[in-house]
């Protein structure tokens, strides 16, 4: 049914000028009925006349889309001067689809009286009963008029309201995959940048120190290669988490830190040479949100410390209670080479203000007075915030 399909999309695309032709049709059909119905004793001046404005008027309907306005008077001005009403009712079921407005109201008032008035002195008529009528045959177009056009305005605005639904709903789908790509990015940065930092510090411990001797180089070896099987066990969650596509229900990507993992993570900085003194005083009970935050916050100051200030001394703080927030602190002093072990993108303060921000906290970054460089942070912790098991009791200020 090829054939059918096309007749009907051609028919919808030439539709309105159809339609037009059709109302052309009846209105002139019209038109010479009534001026051939007083033709019996032959054509008079006034059929003549009547056949003559009815045509124009019939024939000013093609144009009625674009101007419905002038069509209306037009038809208004056939109607006073030879009775046409025809085009005068297609002209305001066409003005009234268009616009719903005092212009409407004054061009019905107009056909009103100039229907009464070119009937007044028809002596077949009553002039009475047209003031009554009037307004029920006008009406009837204006009324049929006013509800196509509200229903065609409401099928327009129902359209656009689909399709602005759609464009958002798109913008949001945009912006959820780039929040979850970026959201996968910041995890992938705290699950292996602070394990490949404590990598490279183990190996350039064995390149500047090569004769250790081998009690040292196989502790150190075997430091790296677990710090590098950790490194790949989260990576392959991380991966494994994509891959079913868990990540979008806004699944962890790798096993939630607590704030009881502080002292590991100290102590990993501590086997890998670096020089760290801490301090960490948090009840038993704190939140899983405030002690994930905390742990990043110090696993990136010391990943920071690993890349640029390896030999240098560091010290970790870290203490809080309910009601009046969690304080994190992690100082180094001012390191005697410039150089990085490792390249660094920045990546990692901008996320932690993005999780600090998050959780209602503020951080500040930036040298102290003697040229060393300081991250501090504070967070929330409210008294009615539900706790779970995962704060740290330890008091560890030995240094490394």
């Amino acid at each position: 049914m090829r054939w059918l399909r096309r007749w009907y999309a051609w028919f919808v695309q030439r539709a309105p000028r159809i339609r037009d032709l059709m109302f052309i049709g009846f209105s002139l059909l019209t038109i010479v009925a009534q001026a051939t119905a007083g033709t019996r004793g032959g054509w008079q001046a006034r059929d003549w006349f009547v056949l003559g404005v009815g045509i124009a008027g019939s024939l000013a309907l093609w144009w009625r889309r674009r101007f419905p306005v002038s069509v209306t008077i037009i038809a208004i001005l056939a109607l006073f001067g030879g009775q046409i009403f025809v085009p005068m009712g297609l002209a305001l079921l066409t003005l009234a689809i268009r616009r719903r407005d005092a212009m409407l109201a004054a061009l019905s008032l107009a056909a009103y009286v100039a229907y009464v008035a070119s009937s007044w002195s028809d002596r077949n008529s009553d002039p009475y009963v047209l003031l009554f009528t009037g307004p029920f045959l006008i009406g009837t177009w204006v009324a049929v008029g006013a509800y196509l056009g509200a229903r065609r305005d409401l099928m327009v605005s129902l359209r656009d309201r689909a399709e602005r639904a759609e464009a958002e709903r798109e913008l949001r789908a945009d912006q959820a995959r780039l929040g979850e790509r970026a959201r996968i990015a910041q995890e992938m940065h705290d699950v292996l940048a602070h394990k490949v930092s404590l990598i490279a510090l183990h190996a350039g411990g064995l390149e500047v120190n090569p004769a250790v001797g081998p009690e040292k180089v196989e502790s150190s070896a075997g430091l790296i290669r677990e710090t590098a099987r950790q490194a790949m066990e989260d990576l392959r969650e991380v991966l494994g988490v994509l891959r079913t596509d868990i990540s979008s229900a806004g699944a962890d990507l790798a096993p939630v830190p607590r704030a009881l993992d502080l002292a590991r993570l100290v102590e990993a900085s501590r086997a890998a040479g670096v020089n760290v003194s801490s301090d960490l005083v948090l009840p038993d009970e704190v939140p899983a949100s405030v002690g994930r935050t905390v742990y990043r916050i110090v696993q990136e100051a010391l990943t920071n410390v690993h890349k640029h200030a390896r030999g240098v001394s560091t010290e970790v703080l870290v203490k809080g209670a309910p009601g009046t927030g969690v304080t994190v602190r992690v100082t180094n002093v001012r390191p005697v080479a410039a150089d990085s072990l490792l390249p660094g993108a920045g990546a990692g303060l901008v996320g932690l203000r993005e999780r600090v921000s998050l959780s209602g906290g503020s951080i500040s970054t930036g040298p102290t007075a003697d040229g060393g460089w300081r991250v501090e942070a504070w967070l929330p912790w409210s008294e009615k915030e539900p706790a779970k098991p995962g704060g740290t009791a330890d008091s560890d200020k030995g240094e490394g």
